[in-house]
């Protein structure tokens, strides 16, 4: 993005991602205007997208450092899978949210997935009421175009059976029975104006009833099972195939801060999350699960960890470890693992002066730092040992926005006096050593096409 030819961003989107990058954390709207680097990371990911479309499913584990930009892609993504009219859903895990777990700590994963449920038409997610009645109103639309028109008095039969007929086809899932029962007689409610009985309906399609005989209850009619910690995940698999019939091209799912599973002190509880995974990796990758699309992002040590992590479970290590061929100088984006290394010295120059169009813009100020200094924090940011391989995003962005929120509050400070000699970044881990024959790339800001 050249200084002559700024880019245009909404005042909300702007705002929020300003402030989301000052505090480290990820935007959840306008992440592609700050995309810098990842093109084959985002080339693997979007091929998955083709996979899903076709009828098969995918599964990816997103492995880097805090702050390495695993967050960052996921929602880069998730932009991109709906803007090509695919569902997504993300959560994230936590000691409350976990893939396997008695008293509820599976089942809540499954309904933050529900309630981020977002489609083309609702991106900030809440989108089941929504994608069901679009839905409906495609049948509509189809039995118009067959010449049957809304007056007519086959019209409600007609579109009774185009429903249910659709809904068949998943039947004979596990748990497709009830799956499609609940989501016929939601219809049915809407139509009649029901809204006690089709808030009940979305309650159970959001595994939001404790116990059968509650759902039974509220429902108004009999069910064989509800949504809860041992099948959440056959419903996710139900919900992946039913967009296919809503008109969507699949579902994909985000899980992130997935290193909240190598933290479990149990390891009983630990090896069942861990069972879990393996369970929808296989599903995925051998065909049962149709237009599933499913993004693990977590740490180093949540996949490597011999003791704790996915690797300390056999079946896992022997599936998610490297080839003995696989080396760091060759790229492998084919795989289940993407690890993702650091940006290149180009790319966080370009972040930067990213960055400081975006905050000249939000707050509508000419930033005091010429391209010069620019070049210079992205050199102090790198001179500190370790930081040739170790740096992430985040660090960087953090500090650099605190230098133009100073600069911008305080014209008679200029860039030298804030920054000095020096430039010291804290980290959420201890330093590494960097490798003694790790790349270091020389830049030229006069090379680089902002």
């Amino acid at each position: 993005m050249t200084d002559n030819k700024k880019q245009i961003i909404p005042k909300r989107i702007l705002a929020s991602l300003i402030s989301s990058v000052s505090a480290g954390v990820v935007p959840r709207s306008g992440a592609p205007y700050i995309a810098i680097g990842r093109q084959d990371e985002i080339a693997a990911l979007l091929s998955d997208l083709e996979l899903m479309n076709e009828g098969g499913g995918s599964m990816r584990f997103l492995v880097g450092r805090y702050g390495s930009g695993k967050s960052f892609l996921m929602q880069l993504i998730r932009g991109y899978a709906l803007e090509r009219d695919f569902l997504t859903a993300d959560c994230d895990l936590s000691p409350e949210r976990r893939l396997y777990g008695s008293g509820g700590a599976g089942v809540a994963t499954y309904r933050e997935l529900m309630k981020n449920l977002a489609s083309k038409a609702a991106p900030d997610g809440g989108a089941m009421p929504k994608i069901i009645a679009k839905w409906v109103f495609s049948l509509q639309g189809e039995l118009i175009s067959e010449g049957i028109t809304p007056d007519s008095p086959m019209f409600s039969a007609k579109l009774d059976a185009k429903l249910f007929e659709s809904l068949r086809e998943i039947e004979f899932l596990v748990g497709g029975f009830d799956f499609s029962r609940v989501i016929g007689e939601y219809y049915r409610a809407t139509q009649r104006g029901d809204d006690i009985r089709a808030a009940a309906c979305l309650r159970w399609l959001r595994g939001e009833f404790s116990t059968k005989t509650e759902a039974r209850r509220e429902l108004g009619f009999d069910v064989s099972a509800i949504i809860g910690d041992n099948n959440w995940y056959d419903f996710l698999k139900l919900w992946a195939s039913l967009s296919r019939a809503m008109g969507y091209r699949g579902l994909l799912v985000f899980i992130d801060e997935c290193v909240n599973l190598y933290k479990i002190p149990h390891r009983v509880s630990r090896e069942n999350n861990y069972e879990k995974i393996l369970s929808m990796f296989n599903d995925t990758l051998q065909g049962r699960a149709p237009h599933l699309g499913l993004v693990l992002g977590g740490t180093p040590q949540f996949l490597e960890d011999q003791r704790r992590g996915l690797f300390s479970y056999e079946a896992l290590r022997s599936r998610l470890c490297d080839s003995r061929f696989s080396s760091e100088k060759h790229k492998n984006f084919v795989g289940p693992v993407i690890r993702l290394t650091r940006l290149s010295d180009d790319e966080l120059l370009a972040l930067v002066v990213r960055m400081t169009s975006l905050h000249a813009q939000n707050f509508n100020w000419e930033p005091r730092i010429s391209r010069d200094e620019q070049v210079k924090f992205v050199q102090i940011c790198l001179d500190r040992a370790g930081a040739n391989s170790m740096i992430t995003p985040r660090e960087m962005l953090r500090d650099y926005m605190t230098l133009l929120n100073i600069l911008m509050q305080n014209p008679n400070v200029d860039f030298d006096a804030i920054v000095g000699t020096a430039v010291t970044l804290k980290t959420d881990e201890p330093e590494a050593p960097a490798p003694t024959d790790a790349p270091r790339s020389k830049f030229d800001p006069a090379d680089i096409d902002f």
